[in-house]
């Protein structure tokens, strides 16, 4: 079987798994840590979830945080794509079994308002291509057995993406020490996660320059109207049905995700 042929087996694995039975990894299946050929996997399914209606609607950073790094054995960041089906309201239940394998984590996201195309970007690039900055809850899932993970795994499962939930206030970046912001995440008023800015690459703006360079040496840089899940800023929790969360990002605002 030639490298295609591999590749749309195996991304056909991966949208199969969303029907509700998780795989095995598939790393065994690729050349060790043939990252390229994940993103490829993961390309071609975006390119047929979109000839199906769906919309994308910018993309997400994930493995930013060293904890989350640490809880999935992994050590480099990695990029997904956020469909428009994927916002979940803050009032909106999420139903049981909607992500499979669900954990969820606190984040900073960013609403674009220019184009990022120079493929070595700076955080200067990044500072005037942002609009607006806002709390968010990223929902993360796995189509791999047991979060049985390595990197060539969650690239080619879109990043391990699932949901998320977009809070606020809605804020301009003037004034705003994404660094030095504190994270506290809790469920049903037992605190679960804790995290900075910092925890986030040293600093969101540093996640968005490493995927605006990324994704424009891919050909297929950040545009204006994008929404940049920017990363974890504390460790990701699993969920169970029931659970109410609430994020609080002091200097930025809160975001909350309730589960059915």
């Amino acid at each position: 079987m030639n490298q295609q042929a591999k590749h749309s087996e195996l991304a056909a694995q991966i949208r199969g798994a969303y029907a509700g039975v998780p795989i095995a990894p598939i790393r065994p299946q690729l050349a060790d840590l043939d990252v390229d050929g994940a993103y490829a996997i993961q390309q071609e399914n975006t390119a047929h979830w979109e000839k199906e209606g769906r919309r994308v609607v910018g993309s997400k950073i994930g493995l930013t945080s060293r904890a989350v790094q640490k809880q999935l054995g992994v050590d480099r960041p990695d990029f997904g794509v956020l469909f428009a089906d994927m916002i979940v309201g803050e009032d909106e239940p999420v139903a049981a079994g909607r992500v499979l394998q669900p954990k969820i984590e606190a984040e900073v996201a960013f609403l674009l308002d220019r184009d990022v195309e120079v493929e070595v970007p700076t955080v200067a690039d990044v500072l005037r291509a942002v609009a607006y900055a806002m709390p968010a809850l990223e929902i993360v899932g796995s189509r791999i057995t047991n979060w049985d993970i390595g990197i060539v795994d969650t690239v080619a499962d879109n990043a391990s993406s699932g949901l998320f939930v977009l809070g606020g206030p809605v804020r301009r970046l003037d004034g705003l020490d994404l660094r030095a912001l504190q994270m506290q995440m809790t469920r049903k008023d037992e605190v679960v996660s804790k995290g900075t800015g910092a925890a986030c690459l040293g600093n969101p703006l540093n996640a968005m320059a490493w995927l605006a360079g990324e994704l424009a040496r891919r050909k297929r840089p950040l545009r204006a109207g994008d929404v940049v899940l920017s990363g974890a800023l504390g460790p990701m929790v699993p969920v169970s049905a029931g659970d109410v969360f609430e994020a609080n990002i002091a200097g930025l605002g809160s975001v909350s995700a309730r589960f059915s």
